[in-house]
């Protein structure tokens, strides 16, 4: 079968990464993205609980801008606990890396907002220490739809696989023929 492409998404070493989807900070986001990225968050959790990936959740200064959704904190597993950070790059928040690292990551799934504040910088710092960035365009947005255009074509310029969350599911799946694949392909439907 030879080596896999370096843009493969395989589940051994993948991490999801959602970075500060929280009380006042996603209500200010794009009016016409949020509730297709709430829902395409919502179903990277659900592949990442069914395929037993682990979870990293980050929070940005939640003195100020509040703790993650209650809506996206019900769809977690119960032992995620949230990363605080004031640092925009989730990698150079102590703690998020080390978690990372302890983990074993190789490839990480980023969500999350904003796509091109927190988002961004911490995909080009995770390429930076080579690891793989597989960004959900549709799981990621900006208070701007300008702002996220801009973010996603940055992040295609540095290296980052950008794709949909039905893409991401499909290729963590790899095959049809399975009881995952026929729990999973009903958040699609």
């Amino acid at each position: 079968m030879g080596t896999p492409h370096p843009m493969a998404l395989p589940r051994e070493g993948t991490t999801l990464l959602l970075v500060d989807v929280q009380e006042r900070l996603f209500p200010a986001m794009d009016a016409d993205h949020r509730e297709e990225v709430m829902r395409n968050v919502k179903i990277l959790v659900a592949t990442a609980k069914r395929l037993k990936l682990p979870i990293v959740v980050t929070e940005q200064y939640a003195k100020g801008l509040g703790h993650t959704l209650q809506e996206l904190r019900d769809a977690l597993p119960a032992d995620v606990r949230p990363v605080a950070k004031v640092v925009f790059s989730c990698w150079a928040a102590e703690e998020a890396r080390m978690r990372l690292q302890s983990l074993g990551t190789r490839r990480v799934i980023l969500a999350g907002i904003e796509a091109h504040v927190c988002v961004l910088m911490t995909a080009l710092d995770l390429l930076g220490a080579d690891l793989a960035v597989h960004v959900a365009a549709d799981a990621i947005t900006s208070r701007t739809q300008a702002n996220w255009r801009l973010a996603t074509e940055q992040l295609r310029q540095a290296g980052a696989v950008v794709g949909a969350t039905e893409t991401l599911m499909f290729q963590l799946l790899g095959q049809a023929d399975t009881e995952d694949f026929r729990e999973l392909a009903r958040l699609i439907r």
